[in-house]
Formats: structure tokens, C-alpha cells, sequence
């Protein structure tokens, strides 16, 4: 059997998945966040379940919000216990089993480009666009991570000039401690943060999407300026990566108004003879995650890689 933990601000995800990769058992339990002790006897008593479920003890991957530096160590603002921890290693000890460990952009990207809407593609772009923005890129079904697996944090890189001075955007600050970084203007948050900004009122993202389809003027003004902002994102990511596909993810990507703009968006922002690829959504959706986590432990088990 192959394991994917799927760790989240909120909470952890499960799933069980047999030889072909079908799923077989799954479940959610609360996020420790601020204990690591409390975490890693969190972690243990899943896999212990899940290994009483199946009567065997499976590959563990695990996909994480984060960066994991090249000593093994984490860094995870979602997570704070989780930070200057080395998390593989730690869990290989306690459950006595190797553990592969990603970052969830990454580990969705992996998914995808393997088992879900990017299996019949050479070159797949993952797009998660949730709470916060980040990705990853896949060539013949393996995983780009650069030289220290910042290779595809997309949402830090800086929003285009153009957009700013267009929409009259104010630089927002980001979490990561950078200003003007593109996560908060086309996340999930982003996108309510410029519904407030044109609206001046407080609203989250359902509140835009109701008024939106009702015309408001304030909504539809945040739309344009939203799918511009997506699109001059994704027309750098074509121009640095060349994707044959890119599928998104997360919370927006459910939102149909979004994937039938984008194309037209993201050409505005590239010059002549520079070709869009195919949007797809993500055959997955939230267990993405869990199957690229799932893929890592796998390919750890078996001593080969879906990494680059």
C-alpha cells in the first residue's frame, strides 16, 4: 500500500491508495500547529490506523506547506511547529520506515502530471491557486526542484508593472516579508483583498462571486483587474517554462468564469507568436495533494525518483 499525508494549516489528510493507486481508505484529523511533539504523535497514530486498516505497513510520502531546505529542515509558516524541523527524518525514526516529503504545490504538480490531467503531456505546469498561491513543473513525468526546491514559487515573484499602473493597485504586502509579490493579488485572498480595495467594503471571495454574476460594478472591475494579474502571472511562467499544459488547483479553479477568461487574459500579456497552452482543471482536485505525497513514498520505497 502506498500512504499520502497531506499536511495543512488546519488539518491532515490521509489516504490509502492500493497498487494501481486506488483509493482505499481516507480521513482528516486536526493539524497540530504549534506543538511538535503533539505532531509527530499525531502522524504516528494515522499511520498506525492506517496499517491496522490494511494489515501491512505502507510507503509514507508526506506534502507540506513550505520550503524543505537542503539539510532536511523545514520552514512553514502554516505550520509554525514545523519550522527548522527536520520532519523526514524524524518520522523515518519514529515509524521505523522511510518517509519521502514534498512541498504540496509541488507534490499536486507531481500528481497531476503522473496520474491526473497532464499524463498524455511532456511538459505540465501545476497552479495551485487557494489561500495562497504556488506551483510546480513537471517534464516526462518528473519533478522540477532546482537547486535548493524553490522551483515553482511563482506567487513570490513580483506582479507586473503594467498591472499596478493600470488598475492603480497598491503595493500589498505579502507574508512572505517581500511587497508586491504576485500571491497577493491572485490568491484566493488576494482576490477578495481587491474586491475590498474597489468596493471599500469588507468582503471574502463568495460575496465577490454573488455580486459578480449580479453585475455589480465594483465586482466586475475586481474581475478585470483579477484575470489581468492572472494572466501577466501565468504569461511569465509560459515565456520561463513553456508548458504544454497547465492545470489548475485549489479553491479558484472551481470558479468557471476564471478558466474560460484566462487564455485571452494571459495572451494579452505576451507578444506575438508566443502560443497559450491548454487550461485544464485538475482531475484530482483536493486529493491531488495526497497522491503526489503518495508518489514520492513510492518511488523512496523502490530506490528511484520522480524528481529532478
Amino acid at each position: 500500500m502506498w500512504y499520502g499525508l497531506d499536511i495543512g494549516g488546519t488539518k491532515i489528510e490521509l489516504a490509502v491508495l492500493d497498487q494501481q493507486f486506488e483509493l482505499q481508505h481516507s480521513w482528516r484529523v486536526p493539524t497540530p500547529q504549534h506543538s511538535y511533539d503533539d505532531f509527530l504523535q499525531t502522524v504516528l497514530a494515522q499511520i498506525q490506523k492506517a496499517d491496522t486498516l490494511c494489515a501491512n505497513s505502507g510507503s509514507l510520502g508526506i506534502a507540506l506547506p513550505g520550503v524543505i531546505r537542503s539539510d532536511g529542515t523545514v520552514l512553514s509558516s502554516n505550520v509554525p511547529c514545523l519550522t527548522n524541523k527536520a520532519v523526514a527524518q524524524d518520522l523515518t525514526a519514529l515509524l521505523k520506515r522511510p518517509v519521502a516529503i514534498g512541498n504540496d504545490c509541488r507534490c499536486f504538480a507531481l500528481s497531476e502530471a503522473v496520474l491526473g490531467a497532464g499524463q498524455q503531456h511532456d511538459k505540465v505546469l501545476g497552479v495551485i491557486l487557494g489561500t495562497g498561491a504556488g506551483g510546480g513543473f513537471c517534464l516526462n513525468g518528473k519533478l522540477y526542484q532546482g537547486a535548493s526546491g524553490l522551483a515553482g514559487e511563482y506567487g513570490h515573484q513580483g506582479l507586473a508593472a503594467s498591472v499596478i499602473q493600470q488598475f492603480n493597485l497598491p503595493l500589498f504586502p505579502c507574508g512572505c516579508g517581500l511587497t508586491g509579490c504576485n500571491e497577493p493579488y491572485i490568491s484566493g485572498t488576494g482576490l477578495a483583498r481587491l474586491y475590498q480595495y474597489f468596493s471599500g467594503q469588507t468582503a471574502d471571495t463568495y460575496q465577490w462571486l454573488a455580486d459578480y454574476r449580479a453585475e455589480k460594478p465594483a465586482a466586475l472591475r475586481t474581475f478585470e483587474a483579477y484575470i489581468s494579474a492572472l494572466g501577466s502571472v501565468m504569461a511569465n511562467q509560459i515565456l520561463s517554462l513553456n508548458p504544454d499544459l497547465i492545470v489548475l488547483g485549489g479553491g479558484l479553479s472551481d470558479i468557471p468564469e476564471i478558466l474560460s477568461a484566462l487564455p485571452k487574459a494571459t495572451a494579452a500579456h505576451l507578444f506575438a507568436g508566443a502560443n497559450v497552452p491548454e487550461f485544464k482543471t485538475a482531475q484530482w482536485g483536493a486529493a491531488s495533494g495526497v497522491r503526489g505525497a503518495a508518489l514520492l513514498g513510492k518511488a523512496l520505497t523502490e530506490g528511484q525518483s520522480y524528481e529532478f
